[in-house]
């Protein structure tokens, strides 16, 4: 197909290609500018090729039509939505005053860490993982504390220990320093490794942190992206101790591909910690724009149809890419992947380091994938893909990079 064609009989408008290069694409436009080619195939930052669910479109047309576009309040219609939503999906009880709205789940991530550290203190995460995670505690004058994910049977897991410790005093200088962790940040379901945290690895982590009189920023973006039976269970959800203890953050912009309308949704069951959140981040902390706020009403309640054929069609993608992989290109482990559209790949047999990786991706294979090295401790000899196209781009992507590889083998 050409871009911009419809689908042919037989396939889906996730088929469809469409022409996204002028368009003010970060992933598009920015490409060449990024990776350094001009011919360059864009599979790295988590958006999606594909068109949004109807009613979205429709409710921002409709939005549009008013005149006037001036400061804007989230109404209660979309509280409503949003309680309705967690309930429906995840059996979250939530109450209106427990939503703040904001223009984004980094933009939130930047205002939590703001009122509730100060220079010097450290946040816990726990890579490879979401790179702005790092960039969100250092530009707050903290510093990070990584507890590395551990493999274990050819999965990914926490290391509980290792969070256990991150906790306790430090003894390698002449005298003991008390830890500097307040928090931890996690990563819910896990970008770039896919996992989606178990209700026991949750409670133990959860466990862990209030043990030691921290709290949770629990990153559940990606919460509503799962594939088979694998389900998602928010952080707060495992009791009103944790409740008490986590500030949630959500979004409609992965699920349902709005992420340039800047509208998410934190939920912080505290009032103590919702209070305080207000007070400190007054004059930083903006709501999401009109056209963001209709996007998100009309996802939530009236999405699901479209995100049943997505997920279907994402599970389509991950099994052409394993089986191609698996056949064509070897040297290259697809790592296991329960939820997000993004794969981690396992690129160590191919025997480069990173800077050599890096290099071939780009200027031989002529794809831009995420660099695993991004993503802190244990990504090196990583890329991180985003299957979230139509399965022609997909496939043009794995055909450059297998070529790529039979060229670089001579």
């Amino acid at each position: 197909m050409n871009d911009d064609q419809p689908p042919e009989n037989g396939e889906t408008m996730f088929d469809k290609l469409i022409d996204r290069k002028g368009s003010g694409s970060a992933k598009w436009d920015g490409a060449p500018v990024i990776f350094g080619e001009a011919d360059i195939l864009p599979m790295w930052v988590a958006d999606m090729d594909f068109e949004v669910a109807k009613p979205i479109t429709e409710a921002i047309i409709e939005r549009a039509k008013h005149p006037i576009y001036g400061y804007e309040t989230e109404s209660d219609s979309l509280k409503q939505a949003v309680v309705d939503r967690l309930q429906a999906k995840f059996n979250w009880r939530v109450e209106k005053q427990w939503l703040v709205f904001s223009t984004g789940v980094v933009h939130a991530l930047h205002m939590i860490i703001m009122a509730f550290t100060k220079p010097g203190d450290g946040v816990i995460v726990q890579p490879p993982v979401y790179y702005p995670f790092f960039s969100a505690i250092g530009h707050n004058g903290c510093s990070v504390i990584e507890n590395q994910l551990v493999i274990r049977n050819g999965a990914y897991a926490m290391d509980f220990e290792g969070l256990n410790n991150a906790f306790r005093p430090d003894f390698s200088g002449l005298r003991p320093e008390p830890s500097r962790a307040r928090m931890l940040l996690l990563c819910s379901p896990h970008n770039p490794v896919g996992r989606v945290w178990r209700k026991e690895e949750l409670a133990e982590a959860a466990g862990i942190v209030i043990d030691n009189n921290a709290f949770i920023i629990s990153d559940e973006i990606h919460g509503e992206l799962l594939f088979g039976s694998h389900q998602h269970i928010p952080t707060a959800t495992l009791g009103e101790e944790v409740a008490r203890h986590t500030i949630t953050c959500f979004a409609p912009s992965k699920t349902f591909n709005l992420a340039g309308l800047n509208a998410s949704v934190m939920i912080i069951p505290n009032p103590k910690l919702r209070n305080v959140f207000r007070e400190r981040t007054a004059g930083f902390l903006a709501n999401p724009c009109p056209f963001g706020m209709a996007a998100m009403e009309a996802a939530f309640r009236h999405g699901d149809p479209w995100l049943k054929d997505l997920l279907d069609y994402l599970q389509g993608n991950l099994q052409f890419l394993k089986e191609f992989i698996a056949a064509r290109i070897p040297a290259i482990q697809v790592m296991p992947i329960e939820g997000t559209y993004l794969v981690w790949l396992d690129c160590r047999g191919m025997g480069m380091d990173d800077r050599q990786l890096r290099a071939f991706m780009r200027k031989k294979a002529k794809v831009g994938l995420d660099d695993g090295f991004i993503f802190g401790s244990g990504g090196s000899g990583f890329q991180r893909i985003n299957i979230a196209c139509p399965r022609s781009r997909l496939e043009e992507g794995l055909l450059r990079i297998e070529a790529a590889v039979a060229e670089d083998q001579g």
